[in-house]
C-alpha cells in the first residue's frame, strides 16, 4: 500500500499518544497491586480523516513503510502483529457503538519498539482516542483505557494488566500516577528529582520470550492464589495476601510459584514506600527500592536477562546513579536509571563502550521526561 497523502486535507484529526515508564511496581498490575507509571516524551503521532465510505479503512505506518486495508464489516486477526493492536481496538469499539465509518490513518512513532516503554499501548490508545474524536463517539478516557486493554487480550493474546494503557491516556505532566489496579483509584504524585534525570538504557534485545513467559507468570500467580484460597476464601488476588499468609503455604506450592508470589507481595509494599520517598524527597530511598525490585525480578520472578543484569550492576559503580532496575515485561528492553544530570553524558559513553565490549551489541540511550497522556493536538 502506498503512503496515504493528507496534504491539503481538511478535517484531519491529529493525536499524540505516548509511551510510558514505570518508576516501580513491575508485574503487579495483573495481580491487582499498585504501580507508579507516567507517560513520557516519546510518542506516536496519528493523523485521521474520514474517507466517506461505509466500511473501507486504510492504515499506513511511516516507520514500517507499510500499510493495510480494513473492512469494518469483516475484522479478523492478522498475521502481522502490529496490525492486530489496531484491529483489536476496532473490534472492541464495534462492541460499544455502530458509529464508526470508513477512515484513513497515517502514523509515525519515535518510541523504540521492544524497549519496554509500551509502544503497543500507545498504538492502541492512540487509535481509540483518535476514532473517539473523529466520529464523536463520546467515550470517556476510562473507557478508552479499558477497551484498549481488552484489544490486547483478545486480538494480540497478551493478558496484560491495565497499567500501560492507563498511563498512556491518563498521565499528567510532571507527575507519576499511583494507580490502584484493583479499584482503578489513582493519585497524581509530583516527581521532583532535580538535579537528577531519568535515563533509559535500551539493550536492543528483543522480547522473543516476553509474551509467552508473561502469560506463564500470570498463570503461576493464579496457581498460588488458588492454593491459598482453599483456606482463605476471601483471597481473590495476591493483593489480598500478606507475607505471613504466603509462608503458611510454602510447603504446598511448587518452589517457582512460591517465588513468584513472594516477589509480587514484596513489590506491593515497595511501591507504597516509593511514593512516600517521593513525597518526602528521599531520593536515595527510592533508588534503593529500585535496586531491590531488580533483584526480585531477576531472582524470584526470573524475567531479567544477562544484558539487563549487566547494565544494572554497571550502574552500581557510579555514585551519581542512585537507583536502577530493569523495566517492562522482561527478557530485554530497557533499564531505568536515576542519574545526576551532570553525569549523563560521561556515564552514557562509559556504559555504551562496556556494553559493546561485553555483548558486541550497541546500546541505545535516551532521557525520559514525565509528560502528558494521549491528547488531540489540533481542533
Amino acid at each position: 500500500m502506498k503512503e496515504i497523502d493528507f496534504i491539503g486535507s481538511e478535517n484531519v484529526v491529529i493525536i499524540e499518544s505516548p509511551g510510558r515508564i514505570n518508576i516501580i511496581g513491575e508485574h503487579t498490575d495483573y495481580n491487582n497491586g499498585f504501580v507508579l507509571p507516567t507517560a513520557i516524551d516519546k510518542k506516536i503521532r496519528f493523523k485521521f480523516k474520514k474517507n466517506d465510505s461505509l466500511n473501507n479503512c486504510s492504515v499506513y505506518s511511516k516507520n514500517f513503510e507499510a500499510g493495510f486495508a480494513i473492512n469494518l464489516a469483516h475484522i479478523e486477526p492478522s498475521e502481522n502483529q502490529w496490525e492486530n493492536y489496531i484491529l483489536g481496538v476496532l473490534h472492541e469499539i464495534q462492541k460499544l457503538t455502530d458509529r464508526v465509518r470508513g477512515f484513513d490513518c497515517v502514523l509515525k512513532s519515535d518510541i523504540p519498539i521492544g524497549s519496554g516503554i509500551s509502544s503497543s499501548a500507545a498504538l492502541e490508545c492512540g487509535v481509540a482516542f483518535g476514532l473517539n474524536e473523529l466520529f464523536e463517539l463520546g467515550f470517556s478516557k476510562k473507557t478508552i483505557v479499558e477497551l484498549s486493554q481488552r484489544a490486547e487480550h483478545n486480538f494480540v493474546g497478551t493478558k496484560c494488566g491495565i497499567m500501560d494503557q492507563f498511563a498512556s491516556v491518563m498521565s499528567k505532566k510532571g507527575h507519576v500516577i499511583l494507580l490502584d489496579c484493583r479499584s482503578l483509584e489513582y493519585e497524581y504524585v509530583p516527581i521532583k528529582i532535580e538535579p537528577y534525570k531519568i535515563l533509559l538504557l535500551n539493550t536492543n534485545v528483543t522480547h522473543s520470550l516476553a509474551s509467552s513467559e508473561y502469560n506463564n507468570r500470570r498463570k503461576e500467580c493464579e496457581t498460588g492464589i488458588a492454593i491459598i484460597k482453599q483456606k482463605y476464601t476471601e483471597v481473590n488476588s495476591l493483593r489480598d495476601v500478606s507475607e505471613g499468609m504466603l509462608k503458611e503455604f510454602q510447603a504446598f506450592m511448587p518452589p517457582k510459584v512460591f517465588d513468584r508470589c513472594t516477589y509480587v507481595i514484596e513489590e506491593k509494599t515497595r511501591v507504597l514506600k516509593a511514593v512516600e520517598a517521593l513525597k518526602n524527597n528521599q531520593l536515595n530511598v527510592l533508588g534503593d527500592l529500585m535496586y531491590e525490585t531488580h533483584n526480585g525480578l531477576r531472582d524470584l520472578y526470573e524475567v531479567s536477562c544477562p544484558e539487563l543484569d549487566f547494565l544494572v550492576d554497571f550502574s552500581k559503580k557510579y555514585k551519581e546513579i542512585i537507583g536502577a532496575r530493569m523495566m517492562g515485561g522482561g527478557f530485554g528492553g530497557c533499564t531505568i536509571n536515576i542519574i545526576h544530570s551532570e553525569n549523563v553524558e560521561s556515564f552514557t559513553l562509559d556504559v555504551s563502550k562496556a556494553y559493546f565490549d561485553k555483548f558486541s551489541k550497541n546500546l541505545t540511550t535516551f532521557e525520559a521526561m514525565p509528560s502528558e497522556g494521549t491528547k488531540r493536538i489540533n481542533n
